[in-house]
């Protein structure tokens, strides 16, 4: 699939998703925000690896606006995905000190949903995935050409 299309693909799926959280309201830049909620600590706000969280965990952050480049062009959805949800991949990202945000994001859907009467277990996963592919959505628009 070409980037434009991933991109497209990405930001509509988040946009479905999350089309309550907007109504009515300016445009946000969802992703963006959640990458700077949770990964610019470590991954830095260029997502070049500078953030300053690395420093301390000791680790060489990868740069994250590669990760299209080093994949024939194409951003690796289904491989950033699993690494960020991290349930599924043994040692998340690589290392023990990354979050495991799959896990962290289905807490925050049970705090969420804790006092909706209409809550359901399944309410959780599509909340996982929203924010996850917001967060893809974002890294893909931050791959270089």
């Amino acid at each position: 699939m070409k980037r434009a299309t991933i991109g497209a693909v990405l930001a509509g799926t988040a946009a479905v998703l999350l089309c309550g959280a907007a109504a009515g309201q300016t445009v946000a830049d969802y992703g963006k925000a959640e990458y700077y909620a949770h990964c610019a600590v470590c991954h830095g706000l260029s997502g070049k690896g500078e953030g300053s969280f690395g420093e301390v965990l000791k680790v060489n952050m990868p740069d994250l606006t590669v990760l299209a480049k080093r994949n024939g062009g194409v951003l690796p959805v289904d491989r950033v995905m699993m690494t960020i949800d991290g349930r599924n991949t043994p040692r998340a990202h690589g290392t023990a000190e990354m979050p495991i945000w799959g896990r962290d994001y289905s807490a925050m859907a049970m705090e969420y949903f804790r006092n909706d009467p209409n809550y359901s277990p399944a309410n959780v996963e599509p909340f996982v995935r929203a924010r996850i592919l917001l967060l893809i959505d974002y890294l893909n628009r931050l791959q270089v050409k």
